[in-house]
């Protein structure tokens, strides 16, 4: 069903190829953008209404969507799913309400004080993609933790349905989630107007939420006039499992993220052959079960795989290597991988710890680093939302005895004014 690799060769080649997946020629996307990008900066509102008439639908119902629609879609929908929705706002909500940071205040002697001083952005912006698979649990996710942070404000960006009309399970979770404000527009417009400003919809400080390729080039350009979390690229999945692990249980797992899309990743790294056989016919049958099998077997056949290797330490080795948005271990002592591991977006020990419960309930955060990115960046969180600013108070007699230091550095840097700045306060 899909590759399996024990060369280390090979390994490194198919490592390689997956690298360059998310990113790729995009030589005319790019071009595409930037001519967005110019153009809702100089035309605002008209410009991103064409785009929406051009490529999501002639008639949208709304630009801004009214506050008594999103009311009356939360009210609307199913009991069910606000009861779910509920109980998932509660989970991550907690675990965000633990990531809070205070202020740091440090007194030293002679009257010193310094500080650092949390606060939180005044207005932030999500991007929640359409398409096939409205993402509420996006809504979730990004607005969540804003809200915890304690942002001033939060507008919502997410392209109109076929028929003009917004997705009512995404108001809904907007209204629950505390959003602020809701516009019917998806792509590169979308961010530009975010990042930029139009005359309707407001000039955000930082941009989060995921898209597919125009949006993350976009994002990619507005980074400094506007900040944002990450470039996300093509979901991702890599489970370590050994020969106790259920095979019904891996292939499962690695389905779950290479449904998303043509271009995702499932890897499984395993000492055991024979499990890497049942992995394989399990994937066959349970591809003929799901409505999403055009994706998951273009995505299982061109980027996904099996590594065969000879020890715990080898798998921990090439799980490092590739640094997985997503890590499953599925091994006798699932535990005692969680210290030796450094290199991923979440992890997720044991057989009953499976990838969505992360994507939708346990409380973590499912916005995570992908493309090898968690070598160096971390899972979206509270700190996403606010800004740390330094503050300084010294007395005279501190000052004088700190001058002497200041100066000559001052002076050694050729900055005569700085050295200035404080010797005119000695005389």
């Amino acid at each position: 069903m899909i590759r399996v690799l024990k060369d280390k060769t090979d390994i490194l080649k198919f490592i390689a190829e997956n690298e360059v997946r998310g990113s790729g020629d995009n030589s005319e996307v790019e071009k595409d953008v930037r001519l967005i990008i110019e153009n809702v900066r100089k035309n605002g509102d008209e410009a991103v209404r064409e785009y929406t008439v051009k490529w999501d639908c002639p008639n949208s119902l709304y630009y801004k969507v009214p506050d008594e629609v999103i009311g009356e879609a939360y009210e609307n929908t199913e009991p069910k799913l606000i009861n779910v929705l509920k109980r998932c706002k509660e989970k991550i909500e907690a675990y965000h309400i633990a990531q809070k940071r205070e202020n740091i205040v440090i007194e030293q002697e002679d009257g010193v004080v310094l500080k650092q001083l949390i606060r939180p952005l005044d207005k932030i912006g999500i991007y929640v993609p359409g398409g096939t698979a409205p993402l509420i649990s996006t809504v979730l996710m990004c607005a969540i933790p804003a809200k915890v942070a304690g942002v001033g404000e939060i507008i919502m960006t997410t392209p109109p349905q076929k028929d003009g009309s917004p997705n009512s399970d995404v108001l809904a979770a907007a209204k629950l989630c505390g959003v602020d404000k809701v516009f019917l527009c998806g792509g590169a417009q979308a961010i530009a107007a975010l990042a930029y400003g139009t005359k309707e919809i407001p000039r955000v400080s930082k941009i989060v939420g995921p898209g597919r390729d125009y949006v993350a080039v976009a994002k990619k350009h507005v980074f400094g006039a506007v900040d944002i979390d990450m470039i996300a690229g093509p979901s991702e999945i890599l489970i370590i499992a050994d020969e106790t692990a259920n095979p019904r249980f891996i292939a499962a797992d690695l389905l779950s993220q290479v449904e998303h899309d043509v271009k995702a990743s499932a890897v499984l790294i395993t000492t055991s052959e024979a499990l890497a056989d049942a992995v394989n016919s399990e994937l066959e049958k349970q591809l003929a079960e799901l409505e999403r099998s055009d994706i998951a077997t273009q995505s299982l056949r061109d980027y996904s795989g099996i590594i065969i290797v000879k020890s715990d330490d080898e798998a921990i080795k090439w799980a490092d290597l590739i640094a997985p948005e997503h890590l499953e271990i599925m091994t006798k002592q699932p535990l005692d991988f969680e210290e030796k591991l450094k290199n991923y977006g979440s992890l997720f020990l044991g057989e009953y710890s499976p990838e969505p419960l992360g994507d939708y309930f346990a409380g973590t955060n499912h916005v995570l680093p992908t493309n090898g990115t968690a070598r160096f960046s971390s899972p979206l969180s509270v700190d996403d939302f606010i800004k740390k600013s330094s503050s300084i108070f010294y007395t005279k007699d501190a000052l004088e005895k700190a001058a002497g230091t200041i100066i000559t550095v001052a002076e050694c840097e050729g900055l005569d004014a700085h050295a200035k700045s404080i010797k005119i306060r000695m005389t």
